[in-house]
């Protein structure tokens, strides 16, 4: 679990590994994260974009810039909290990723908040020694 915390609005994020929809064979690897964003301020604000930042295991560095996640701009209220599940390929069986999210005040000020960099790892399987 990764937290980074601005204006007091806390971004948790949780990833997982997919061996299931992931064939090492063809370097395809693909995790899934639980992104949880909660309001701990006095403010009112809206969720209106997200900026992710993914390097994979070889320094490979991509950018993705969108309106909103997962087809929403969530408003959240003082104390409210938002979660949201999504997921990323890699080439490579790890990597990390990270970003930032912009947000809009109920007065109209934007701002950018923290999204946690967080390590994209393949488990590794348990060695036997003989």
């Amino acid at each position: 679990m990764y937290t980074a915390t601005t204006r007091a609005i806390c971004v948790t994020v949780t990833p997982q590994y997919l061996p299931d929809q992931s064939d090492p064979a063809k370097s395809q690897f693909v995790w899934a994260y639980q992104v949880r964003i909660e309001n701990n301020g006095t403010d009112t604000v809206q969720l209106r974009s997200r900026h992710w930042k993914i390097t994979d295991g070889l320094g490979r560095f991509q950018e993705v810039k969108g309106p909103g996640v997962v087809g929403k701009t969530p408003m959240l209220r003082p104390g409210d909290v938002f979660e949201y599940s999504s997921g990323t390929p890699l080439s490579t069986p790890s990597g990390i990723m990270g970003g930032t999210y912009q947000m809009v005040s109920e007065q109209g000020e934007k701002f950018d908040i923290e999204i946690p960099t967080f390590s994209l790892d393949m488990p590794i399987e348990k060695r036997h020694l003989n």
